[in-house]
């Protein structure tokens, strides 16, 4: 005697499937990156005094050549203190940022003396980061 099977039918929800797709665009388009910038090398500001951004009151920069730079202008290590002391003035707490900008490139002992005379000056150190490089 020959007993019927029951046929099984798999269906894949297609409602879900919208769902998953829709997810991974979003994903892609959130992850992608617009442009890629890694050939392109910033150079130090060539104005005499420039006005930093977001209400700070200095910038300080260290390029890819281990030159030190104050709202523009190119100082040695030795005066930095000095400098950064004669631009914050008596700026109560809160008004005395500093913001650090170091070449990726650079070794710690080059940027190290930079950040202890922010320091010993009484600024409110911001550290300006660049995305990093997927690969």
């Amino acid at each position: 005697m020959k007993i019927p099977r029951k046929k099984f039918e798999a269906a894949i929800p297609a409602l879900a499937m919208g769902d998953i797709a829709f997810l991974l665009l979003i994903f892609f388009v959130i992850l992608a990156r617009a442009q890629d910038d890694s050939h392109l090398r910033w150079k130090p500001a060539q104005e005499k005094e420039v006005l930093p951004a977001g209400g700070a009151i200095a910038s300080v920069v260290i390029d890819a050549d281990r030159r030190l730079h104050l709202n523009g202008r190119e100082i040695t290590a030795e005066v930095l203190d000095d400098q950064l002391r004669a631009l914050l003035g008596d700026r109560p707490t809160g008004k005395r940022t500093v913001l650090l900008k170091v070449d990726k490139d650079t070794p710690a002992e080059a940027f190290e003396p930079a950040i202890e005379a922010i320091s010993l000056a009484g600024g409110d150190l911001v550290h300006v980061l660049e995305p990093e490089e997927t690969r």
